[in-house]
């Protein structure tokens, strides 16, 4: 079977099964994923067994330590995708829910309710855990989605999708809600990305080149998150140490994801004092500043910035530092450089503090918070399928409801319009 084939036959069925999956009690739904989580469990040899097979692929194909990392499974991994089904079940399903009723004056009862969204591609790099954590999600919201990992993790991908299968086909659900795309040919993602008859979503998942790839070649809806190009400002009204621990975690904590920070923004008032103190924290932990001319002149062993720093996202132990007038100076800067995604301040300064929450344009706008909360299960979603840095039609980390969409309700006794 050709591969247009497969995709399209894939399709179709996904569209198929969605209403099956969108008729599903929370309480079917519930006993799936608990059940999947079960049997991930039970057999995590046969998944480690197969994951191997990848491993010694990519290491065969010279795939980077990094990229390797991502692609094992461990014991931790088991755990971590079995405990992860077990909270989504656990999470109140949003699927019925009225966000808002109303009765009209000529006695008509109107009412907006939360539905499925019907069938979501999501494709993805690497990591297999998303594999369960994608159709966890999906399941629980009631929607059929088709995955399409990355090659170098086909054979981990396929397991994770038959112990699916099998925990699907136990409580007479089609399998077909679930797919895993079965073959490693790239043309695949093009085919799939053509599909708009039947898919109602994608969601890419991975690095900058991927996600434009999808949004370029797509005739499907796709949220975007091209990168996280995060900034803290350092107002002159912080406090010294709170701003520093902040400015750490944002940069160290994990400088390899989406929500670090990138960029450091301080006030020219306190710019000496401060960024010698956090300059030789910053130095000790390994991190290479990339200042401007002010920064430079303060931070002797920084290295001057050029243009191309502003708007990087270094995922790395990199940082680009920038001196700035005051916050109307420092909004300007994110304003241009920005990514929509994490925008942080750090002041004692109320007013301040406000308008920056209300000028700055982000998924998430913080005061004296690191960058690194916004996440879905740090903001209380439960758990996320990743950050949308579009706005439609979500912004931010998107967790079940934002996998729901809603439909008008309404009630009458006959009435019609005059």
């Amino acid at each position: 079977m050709s591969v247009e084939t497969t995709i399209l036959e894939m399709a179709k069925a996904a569209r198929k099964s969605a209403s099956e999956i969108a008729k599903c009690s929370s309480e079917k739904k519930n006993a799936v994923l608990i059940d999947i989580a079960a049997l991930i469990e039970k057999d995590a040899a046969r998944i480690r067994e197969k994951n191997k097979k990848d491993l010694d692929l990519a290491e065969e194909k010279g795939l980077t330590a990094a990229m390797i990392d991502r692609l094992t499974i461990k014991e931790a991994t088991i755990k971590s995708m079995a405990n992860g089904l077990r909270e989504v079940a656990a999470l109140e399903d949003p699927v019925g829910a009225i966000t808002k009723g109303w009765v009209r004056p000529n006695g008509l009862e109107v009412s907006r309710v939360r539905i499925p969204l019907g069938v979501i591609g999501i494709i993805y790099e690497s990591r297999p855990n998303v594999t369960i954590d994608a159709a966890g999600l999906c399941l629980k919201t009631g929607n059929a989605v088709i995955l399409r990992g990355g090659s170098e993790a086909l054979n981990s991908n396929q397991v994770l999708a038959s112990v699916i299968s099998e925990v699907m086909k136990k409580h007479n659900l089609p399998a077909a809600a679930v797919q895993v795309v079965p073959v490693r040919d790239r043309s695949a993602v093009n085919v799939l990305l053509r599909q708009e008859a039947f898919i109602d979503l994608i969601i890419p998942r991975g690095g900058e080149g991927l996600i434009r790839f999808v949004v370029e070649n797509s005739k499907i809806p796709v949220l975007k998150h091209y990168k996280g190009v995060c900034h803290v400002y350092v107002d002159e009204s912080a406090d010294f140490n709170m701003a520093e621990e902040i400015c750490f975690n944002a940069k160290v904590h994990r400088p390899g994801v989406c929500n670090a920070m990138e960029t450091m923004l301080v006030n020219k008032n306190i710019a000496e004092t401060f960024l010698k103190q956090m300059g030789k924290r910053f130095s000790d932990a390994g991190v290479e500043i990339r200042g401007c001319s002010e920064t430079c002149k303060i931070l002797t062993d920084a290295t001057p910035a050029t243009d191309d720093d502003w708007p990087e996202e270094y995922l790395d132990l990199i940082l680009a530092v920038k001196v700035v007038d005051d916050v109307d100076a420092a909004m300007a800067h994110i304003a241009e450089y920005g990514s929509l995604h994490t925008e942080v301040i750090v002041t004692n300064n109320y007013q301040r503090g406000r308008r920056f929450v209300k000028e700055v344009d982000a998924s998430a706008v913080m005061v004296n918070a690191s960058t690194r909360f916004n996440d879905g299960g740090e903001l209380g979603l439960g758990a996320e399928i990743g950050i949308s840095t579009s706005k439609l039609h979500a912004f931010g980390p998107m967790g079940l409801e934002e996998l729901t969409t809603t439909k008008f309700v309404v009630f009458g006794n006959g009435q019609v319009r005059s």
